[in-house]
Formats: structure tokens, sequence, C-alpha cells
């Protein structure tokens, strides 16, 4: 279980409005026959638009205790049974299995297939599923929790699941070898605010039937919660990166001062820059290993993340923002010596603007956590402006399920941040070990390979609080690389922020170094 579901726990889920109902009166119901409404790009935006001009309602997530009461293995034995894929008998490129409802996840999801510019309602049956040990329900037309998308990613033979839906607007994607590993949502609201964190939920989905042949795949999602409604198009495309574009409309009913959109959460509990107190046999645990940065100037900058003893908060300020993502660097088995896990095989996600963004700043917020379970790290861009209320808000973007994702390659990149006690003396006195800090910083990258002493390369570090000393950068023959090395002095500061980058002439050959150090 993931910090997501526990926070999913806790939550109530809206349904549709009666108003947003109407929008869909003419959608047939259970067993009813029809062709199904008419149904285009501005289908689910119109009914955002509405549903966002009438009242809120709390939701009414009802289910018979059996399934209220389901444990999460139970849960897990309620599975989607593959012979009813949507689409597999038409021998298409792409197919749907489903989630059922029950456990974390009781809010009803309601799924539509689009085909030939008609909407029609995808009816639950119990035996779509198999159930385990768990009694199937008597109700009819339950509805679903949510779905996956399957293709033909790692060979011709077998449909790989590529992306999943689940749990508010959360859901992931994964590119050709990988394994599930961080999250997207749709929107966040208030996230690590002092009045709490507002989930919005993906209620509806349209899933448009793909040609014979057909490259991607098209999903259409409409979300709701107490602030604001919205319209998401998603056009999947499967491959060695799995590319979503995502078009986004939202229609808040109050003003949105605190949105966090194309939002990323994922799982760091330690690497090599942050081992105080760990007692594990891996070198590294976690899905995620640092936050990467194309700011609108043009600046590569790559921050590694942190388990913080208390909630840390970071704003990256900007204005058009080139990218951002959370990403993955390390791809060796040895990097992590798990079996099971196996984190280097979790994917990356960059966030890819289309257009113009305007003005903000990229968040990254970092919780405490004590255990690799738990999803501690949160990711998003947040405009300086509020978003309006009564109003449309567009936010356009390529979200990337990646190895690794190339910005400038003409830059070295940050291959590793190690940090431990300045002296070897000072390793057996805790106070003095958390004094000064020795911190490496390893760079990669054609422009640094042959480059040595005389290569005119030198580095350019500051803090913003405290003193560096023994400042040094060389060349490391076993790699091909580049070192930075020097110790931190706090100064009795409790947190500082640190800056690191190779220069040649006064010129970047390095991506920027970002680290905020705390006691």
């Amino acid at each position: 279980m993931q910090r997501r579901d526990l926070i999913l726990a806790g939550l109530s889920w809206p349904l549709l409005s009666p108003l947003a109902a109407a929008l869909l009166a003419a959608s047939p119901r259970a067993g009813a026959a029809s062709t199904g409404m008419a149904f285009d790009d501005e289908s689910v935006p119109a009914m955002a638009k509405a549903l966002a001009a009438s009242p809120f309602r709390a939701p009414d997530a009802r289910l018979t205790p059996s399934l209220q009461k389901l444990g999460y293995d139970q849960y897990r034995a309620l599975r989607f049974d593959p012979a009813r894929a949507l689409w597999r008998k038409a021998g298409l490129p792409f197919q749907a299995q489903f989630f059922h409802r029950g456990f974390l996840f009781q809010q009803r999801v309601d799924m539509h297939v689009v085909e030939a510019g008609r909407a029609t309602p995808l009816v639950y049956t119990p035996d779509m599923f198999t159930f385990g040990a768990a009694t199937p329900p008597t109700e009819k037309d339950l509805g679903f929790a949510g779905f996956r998308l399957h293709t033909p990613l790692n060979n011709d033979a077998y449909y790989d699941e590529i992306s999943a839906f689940l749990g508010a607007s959360y859901f992931r994607g994964v590119g050709k070898g990988h394994i599930y590993g961080l999250s997207a949502r749709g929107l966040a609201l208030d996230t690590a605010s002092a009045t709490g964190e507002e989930f919005p939920v993906f209620k509806s989905f349209w899933l448009e039937r793909p040609a014979p042949g057909a490259a991607h795949a098209v999903v259409h999602a409409l979300l709701d919660s107490p602030s604001v409604a919205g319209a998401f198009r998603f056009t999947i495309t499967p491959g060695v990166d799995t590319v979503m574009q995502v078009s986004m409309r939202l229609y808040p009913r109050k003003d949105l001062d605190q949105a966090g959109i194309a939002p990323l959460t994922s799982m760091y509990e330690f690497g090599a820059n942050d081992r105080v107190g760990v007692d594990d046999f891996r070198p590294a645990v976690h899905d995620s290993e640092g936050l990467a940065m194309l700011s609108g100037s043009g600046q590569q900058i790559w921050r590694p993340l942190h388990n913080p003893s208390t909630l840390q908060e970071s704003a990256f300020e900007d204005e058009n923002p080139g990218g951002f993502g959370l990403m993955q660097r390390k791809r060796s088995f040895a990097d992590f010596a798990d079996s099971e896990a196996h984190y280097e095989r979790r994917p990356s996600a960059w966030v890819e603007p289309i257009g113009d963004w305007g003005k903000g700043a990229v968040q990254l917020i970092e919780i405490p956590t004590a255990d690799e379970y738990h999803d501690n790290i949160v990711a998003f861009w947040r405009p300086a402006v509020a978003l309006a209320a009564g109003r449309e808000h567009r936010f356009d973007y390529r979200l990337h399920w990646c190895d690794q994702h190339v910005w400038k390659p003409a830059l070295a990149k940050v291959e590793a941040t190690r940090i431990g006690a300045a002296d070897a003396a000072e390793k057996a006195h805790t106070a003095a070990a958390v004094a000064r800090r020795l911190v490496i910083i390893d760079f990669a990258g054609d422009v640094l390979r042959g480059q040595g002493e005389d290569a005119g390369i030198v580095p350019d570090v500051w803090a913003s609080a405290g003193e560096v000393r023994n400042l040094v950068a060389h060349p490391l023959p076993a790699t091909g690389g580049w070192r930075i090395g020097f110790e931190l002095d706090p100064q009795h500061a409790r947190a500082v922020e640190l800056h690191a980058r190779l220069l040649r002439d006064g010129t970047a050959v390095s991506e920027t170094w970002l680290y905020r150090w705390t006691a």
C-alpha cells in the first residue's frame, strides 16, 4: 500500500451532481438499447463547465458491507476477467480492463465507450470479475473503480499493462521495460497546507475505440471536487518512452490560489546523500531520486531528493518553464540490490508544457517517512496568480514516462550526490558529525570525457548560510567524469541552500546542482 492509498481511505468522494447527470441523460443506463449520445472533444468540457456552475454535492459512495470491509488481500482477489477485456475480440492494438469497487476505492466511476462519434455507457455485471473468497455483489449497475490499458509493449505476443487510472485523480504509466513506480494526478489542491489537502476525483471516463493499427489510445475524463470541475483529454502513445499528451481545462467554483498543475507523487526513503540513521543492506531505496527542471531561460537544474526530519517545501520560481519531473537516474541492479522491488526499473516522469504557462514556481514538497511504503514526495507547477472562479483555465502538456529524458545534451549531468561526516575522526561524535558535512558531487557527460586537470574546468559553489571549505574539482579517470568536493560548515544554521556547477571560461559545462541541507 502506498501513501496515496492511505490518504484515499479517509476521503468522501463526490458523484455526479444533478446538473451533470442531466447533461448525461442521453446516455443510456444498464440494459437500455441505444446508439448512445453524440460525443466529441468539446463534450466533456461542456459538462465540466456546467458542473462548476452548480453547487457541489456530497458523494454517495454506498456499497454492501461485504465490499466496504474488504481487506487489501481480499480486494486484490477481485480480478477482472481478461477474456472480457474491452476490444479484445476485435483484435485492436489496445485493450482495457477494469477495477472493481471496494476496499479503499468505494466511489462509483462511470465508464463510457466512444465509437463513431457516439458515447455509450459500459455497464457493470458481476460476471466480469472473479471474486476469490469474497461474496459476489447482488447489486446491478455498480459502476467501476477505475481502469487500466494494455498493449503489446515489450513484445508482440503479450498485451502489457501500460497505464492505470485508480483512486481520486491518480494515474500511472510505464515505458518499455518498466514496472510501476511514481504516480501522476489530474490536479493537486492545497497540498501541505494547514487547512488540509483537497483531492479532486475523476468521476467519469470515456474511452475512444482505437482504429486498427492505431499508435495511441485516447481517454477523456471528467474531474470534480468542492472547489473546481475539470475536463481532461489524454492521448497515450506507448513505447520506449510512453507519452501522454494531456489537455486540461479547469472551471473553478472559487478562486484557487494553491492549485498544483501536473502533479507528480513519489517515494524517497534514502540514498547516498541521506543515510543518517539508516540500517539497511541496500545502497538506496526510492522510486525517484531527484527533481529535474529546465527553466524558461534554459537553465538545467538537478535537485536531489531528501527524506527530511520535518516537512520541507521548496519553490523554484520561473516563467514559461521548459519542463520539470521526478527522475530515477540510477539504472543498475547494484544501485539498489533489491531483487524484489527492482527500483532500477521504476520510470521517471517528465512534464513538458505545451504553450506558455506564464509566471509561477515548480513546487517541491518532501515529507518525512520511516519506510518505503508511503509516498512522501510531491512536485507540481503552481501559477503565480490564483485561478479565478467562473473562468476557463487551460494547461496542456506532455507527460513522458521514461528512463532518462534528455534536456540539454551538451551539459554534463549529476551522476551521484554523496554526503557524510567531514572528518573520519568526527564519526564517533554525533554533534561534530552533524556540524560539518563532506559533500561529493559526481558529474558525467561527453563534454567532460578526456578532460584533464589542465582543461580549465573550475567549480562554482556557494551556500546561503555557513561556510564552504576545502573546495576542489578534479577529473575521475575511472568514470570519465569530474567530481566536486567540499566541506559544509553550517555554523549554527538549521537549513542551508547549496548550489554547485562546473564552469569553463565562465560558461556552464554542467547542469546546476541544488540542495537543501537540514540539521
